[in-house]
């Protein structure tokens, strides 16, 4: 038989679909410049704002249909579809986040593919009062916006060098899957089982949709306010604490050290080397670090960039983040001008790694050639300065290579 929907059920669905990936995107955003406990946190809060959302969207498309009968839901079933749904979303996350061009196509396949084996789980979940039959052409046209959403939601929040508007993002993203629901349905056909009631539930359709879109706004909102980290405080922080004239960016004290600190020179460990002796010295300075229990050193020529964790440090070897003690100015004071240049209070690259600086807002960030993509911030007013000391440092590498 054929059906009608509830157009109010249709709108409230695709408005949670749209605010699942408002907040879905702007956790991701920010996972490729987390560290440690933040970046997991980020990555579980992305995947599970989203998969909420969608789940919420098709649960509440599912309640939007209009039949002459009621139908009825498997618990068992539905459960198993939202399960679905948050772990091949969080799979998803975590491929795309390591930032390889294969791991986000195989990030999107698998999304996608687990979104529609969500969406066809939830309809078997009606089993029990309707028997269902689906036109195979829908389902392989759903199956490719599917894909095609996850792979734009993980290309706007991990790949794409200029994007419009999060909320223009969020708006396109939420319609693509809500667009997947309802053409899978457009190709439904459902058959009233023989002996059904065609009273209705004793709790309404609209209500208990309501409560699902009630459910998916409160954990959606509640990620964002947890999760997503005050730019206002960070910005506040650059504007204040900003070199002052004439001092190197690199060697410039973050906000919040003691005068006496600041005061203190941040020279380093050996005098800098010029030519060809520069870059063999690298060898022969190291850094402790720790995993997993073990402690060992690693060469600064090792170091694509450093990210400050309140007193301690992490240091990105081009696949992993490693655990150091020692404080950022420590750090800043071994590692060599000539080579390492400070983009951020927080942050230090190594020039050797930097492939591309580029205006992020009223910022900059500096993206990394290394095997799992990475990107490191640049404050304001020090992009310009970046970008003339990786020019000097191209120009000077076949001197030293030489």
């Amino acid at each position: 038989m054929n059906f009608d929907y509830n157009p109010f059920l249709v709108v409230l669905s695709v408005l949670v679909a749209v605010q699942a990936s408002y907040v879905g995107l702007s956790l991701a955003m920010h996972i490729s410049g987390a560290f440690a406990l933040n970046r997991r946190l980020l990555i579980a809060g992305s995947a599970f704002s989203l998969a909420v959302g969608i789940w919420s969207m098709h649960f509440i498309g599912m309640l939007a249909i209009k039949t002459a009968f009621n139908l009825n839901y498997d618990v068992l079933l539905t459960l198993i579809s939202f399960l679905v749904c948050v772990l091949v979303t969080g799979a998803a996350i975590y491929l795309a986040s390591l930032r390889a061009r294969r791991m986000l196509v195989i990030a999107a396949v698998v999304m996608g593919l687990g979104i529609s084996a969500m969406h066809y789980i939830g309809m078997a979940a009606v089993h029990g009062s309707a028997h269902m039959s689906h036109d195979p052409a829908y389902i392989v046209v759903s199956i490719g916006i599917a894909i095609a959403a996850s792979g734009l939601a993980l290309w706007l929040a991990f790949a794409a060098q200029a994007r419009p508007s999060l909320l223009l993002c969020a708006g396109v993203l939420g319609c693509a899957i809500s667009g997947m629901h309802y053409v899978a349905m457009a190709g439904t056909s459902l058959h009233q089982m023989q002996g059904m009631s065609t009273t209705g539930p004793a709790i309404s359709a609209g209500f208990l949709a309501v409560i699902v879109s009630i459910v998916a706004f409160s954990v959606s909102g509640l990620f964002m306010l947890t999760l997503i980290p005050d730019t206002h405080d960070e910005r506040e922080m650059e504007i204040s604490g900003k070199p002052i004239s004439g001092t190197p960016a690199f060697l410039h004290a973050s906000q919040g050290s003691a005068p006496a600190q600041a005061a203190q020179p941040q020279t380093p460990v050996r005098p800098e080397p010029s030519g060809a002796a520069d870059e063999p010295a690298l060898a022969f300075i190291t850094l402790p670090v720790e995993k997993q229990g073990n402690r060992f050193h690693i060469e600064l020529a090792q170091i694509v960039s450093v990210h400050a964790n309140a007193h301690y440090t992490y240091l990105f070897n081009g696949r992993e983040d490693l655990f150091c003690p020692l404080s950022m100015t420590t750090i800043v004071a071994r590692l060599p001008r000539s080579s390492f240049f400070r983009t951020h209070r927080s942050y230090v690259v190594n020039l050797a790694h930097v492939i591309q600086v580029r205006k992020a807002a009223d910022a900059g960030i500096a993206e990394l050639d290394t095997p799992i993509r990475r990107t490191v911030p640049v404050s304001r007013t020090r992009v310009a300065v970046l970008r003339q000391e990786l020019a000097e440092f191209q120009a000077a590498r076949p001197t030293i290579s030489g």
